[in-house]
């Protein structure tokens, strides 16, 4: 069984990858709300609480499957998020799926078409995603949808609340290190732009990578 404990001697370094991928926005009213597809049911729970919450009158769930998700979500990542809403209060006039995406790209790409298709027009959005996910999300959105207006937000808990909600250290670990690396990686190939990197979470990525931590990666 895998274990849920953060390793201790890895933990300052997890915990600067947890901090920095947090883009600290202040949640406000938007016109939409929309939760990127993941393994992480929390996604749906946390754009759920600020529907409850009147901070945007519509949902957008937007997610097919990946190798990470199918075993958790077997109709599909939006498909799920959208039955949790149901299940917790949501009326089904309040939420839109998009279940073709496949990376965050698509995500956005695909929901502007799906808005524009339904004749709705946005300018403000909350992006809600995995906890470690926020800061790729904001620089991809911004890349693909430059003229939407977007705060970030993620169901956040304490992190070894979140591993054990979860249920495997090294599986959260090694996506904080793959969600790091591709902060870089996507900008330098035009799918997000630029993010500042500062010299403790690059060294805090290099440390985890060498313990081992690298089955996110991409080669």
């Amino acid at each position: 069984m895998p274990s849920t404990v953060i390793p201790h001697e890895h933990r300052a370094d997890v915990l600067t990858l947890w901090d920095y991928h947090d883009m600290k926005h202040e949640v406000r009213p938007a016109n939409v709300g929309i939760g990127l597809g993941s393994h992480d049911i929390g996604v749906a729970v946390r754009t759920v609480e600020l529907y409850h919450a009147g901070v945007y009158p519509l949902i957008v769930f937007t997610g097919a499957n990946a190798p990470t998700t199918v075993n958790r979500f077997p109709r599909g990542e939006a498909v799920h998020y959208r039955e949790y809403a149901l299940e917790h209060g949501v009326p089904d006039d309040a939420i839109l799926i998009e279940t073709k995406a496949t990376n965050t790209s698509q995500n956005f790409e695909f929901t502007r078409d799906l808005l524009h298709s339904k004749g709705l027009h946005v300018e403000t959005a909350v992006l809600v995603s995995r906890p470690y996910q926020e800061r790729r999300a904001y620089a991809t959105c911004k890349m693909v949808w430059p003229e939407l207006e977007v705060i970030c937000s993620s169901y956040r808990p304490p992190i070894d609340e979140y591993v054990a909600g979860i249920g495997d250290a090294d599986f959260v670990i090694s996506m904080l290190v793959g969600d790091t690396q591709r902060i870089t990686m996507f900008a330098d190939a035009g799918f997000a732009i630029p993010q500042d990197i500062p010299d403790e979470v690059d060294a805090a990525y290099k440390r985890l990578v060498d313990a081992g931590h690298t089955s996110r990666l991409i080669k």
